[in-house]
């Protein structure tokens, strides 16, 4: 067990027992919910009281009628929901009316940008679900899925959630940390550093992502010891040009650890990285994000105490397709201080709260973080970040859209806003790509991410 600076034995010992003892598992009767008045993942079937939230119909697994799709092939994905107009539109003006249904970043930007900084709110949708097998996969991890290693890491079937009735924050965050997702993914994305006089600085990555246990043929079974590999090669800013860094994530970061390697063009060698990952400079990003800080957060969860602060309605990026569509060009997308509203798609949905605060004796510059998880999916959608006096310093979202190629929800755009110097960053971009991610084709083996593919892939 690693001991923590300023923590005394007793304090220590007593952390665990709560620990453990909070890792009790749901009953059976209260599994039985699930696919009933909760959905399989545990979001409430209903809607609310107001009619704002709709009542969950998972009417379309995968493309929805009358849809053209072709599968695995990259293509921008069709906006189903095209011809929608906004229900309204939250600015400076009207903010605090909804200011209940904010985080303190959303709050912070319409009073940062007062002239410009709105949220286009539309009507609700939560149209589409995972397919039966991942259904089943999450109802079995209902009553049997725990955490070990002083909940640094999982034991449960792969391809799903582990924890749709959360009773704890570490049990939320294992959820926004392996839900069902790509299973294999191909893209070259680009990434744009808009500084505060709006000028931009473009970044371009290559990617290659495997995740094991969300083989579609795998799904239900354990997950095994590596939960992800990731091969990352740099194409743009040149001075970066063909570095190329590759990682595996483990399911127990508390008796293994992040394994990365990085070829260096300089000197064409390939060397270990002692540790890759927290809050160190994600390459590319201009210093506005961390490694630990892709897709809110990734990595090993042992430098926070993480709190299940509850659920709660919000305005969230939801249904994104609008923003992924070959037709959105950067220079209209990218204005100054924030993204163009009208590009951006939000909508009233519940949330997991979830804050990981920093442990004493840890270091990170957020000493606290605060994530946002659609109860829909478990993924956090929006996180609020703050430096170590406890001031709020960044804002980051992420836009979610349902890809006909997983039959699951996937990661689109991010934004990162730095809210001290009045910049942010657009994470991911593709839709001036000629193709968007290639999700699910499959074709790849952990032997493709190796030191040895790493030497190659720079070549």
């Amino acid at each position: 067990m690693k001991r923590v600076m300023g923590k005394t034995p007793l304090a220590v010992a007593v952390g665990l027992i709560v620990a453990v003892s909070a890792q009790a598992k749901v009953s059976a009767s209260d599994a039985e919910r699930l696919g009933k008045d909760l959905t399989c993942v545990g979001a409430i079937k209903a809607g609310n009281k107001e009619g704002t939230i709709p009542e969950f119909t998972g009417k379309w697994l995968g493309a929805p009628p009358g849809v053209r799709h072709n599968p695995h092939s990259g293509e921008h994905p069709v906006d189903i929901y095209a011809d929608e107009k906004p229900l309204f539109v939250i600015t400076a003006a009207n903010f605090e009316q909804y200011a209940d249904k904010l985080s303190p970043g959303q709050k912070a930007m319409f009073q940062k940008y007062p002239k410009t900084m709105q949220i286009p709110v539309y009507k609700g949708h939560r149209d589409f679900r995972y397919s039966d097998e991942v259904c089943a996969a999450i109802k079995k991890n209902a009553t049997t899925a725990e955490m070990v290693t002083d909940g640094q890491g999982i034991k449960s079937l792969g391809g799903a959630i582990s924890f749709p009735i959360p009773k704890n924050g570490l049990e939320a965050f294992w959820n926004t940390m392996l839900p069902t997702r790509a299973y294999t993914e191909e893209n070259v994305a680009d990434s744009a550093n808009v500084l505060s006089d709006g000028s931009v600085t473009f970044g371009r990555n290559e990617l290659r992502y495997l995740a094991p246990p969300n083989n579609p043929a795998e799904v239900g079974k354990p997950v095994g010891d590596v939960t992800a590999y990731t091969i990352t090669k740099v194409q743009l800013p040149e001075r970066e040009k063909g570095s190329v860094t590759i990682t595996s994530d483990p399911a127990d970061y508390g008796t293994k650890k992040r394994l990365a390697w990085q070829y260096d063009p300089g000197t064409r060698r390939v060397r270990q990285l002692p540790e890759f990952g927290f809050d160190q400079p994600l390459p590319g990003t201009g210093g506005k994000m961390t490694v630990d800080s892709d897709r809110l957060f990734n990595g090993s969860p042992e430098r926070y105490n993480w709190k299940l602060v509850g659920k709660k309605e919000m305005y969230i990026p939801a249904n994104a397709l609008r923003l992924v569509q070959p037709t959105v060009k950067y220079k209209d997308l990218l204005t100054p201080h924030h993204p163009n509203p009208e590009f951006l798609r939000y909508e009233l949905r519940r949330v997991w709260v979830i804050e990981g605060t920093l442990k004493e004796g840890y270091r990170h510059i957020y000493g606290k973080r605060v994530m946002y998880a659609d109860e829909d999916t478990g993924q956090a959608v929006l996180s609020d970040m703050y430096d170590a006096r406890g001031q709020l310093w960044q804002h980051a979202s992420v836009n979610m859209y349902y890809s006909y190629d997983l039959n699951a929800w996937h990661a689109g755009t991010s934004f990162y806003h730095d809210l001290n110097a009045n910049s942010y960053l657009a994470y991911t971009l593709f839709q001036e790509r000629p193709k968007g991610p290639v999700l699910n084709r499959g074709g790849m083996t952990p032997s493709m991410f190796t030191p040895e593919a790493a030497r190659n892939a720079g070549n």
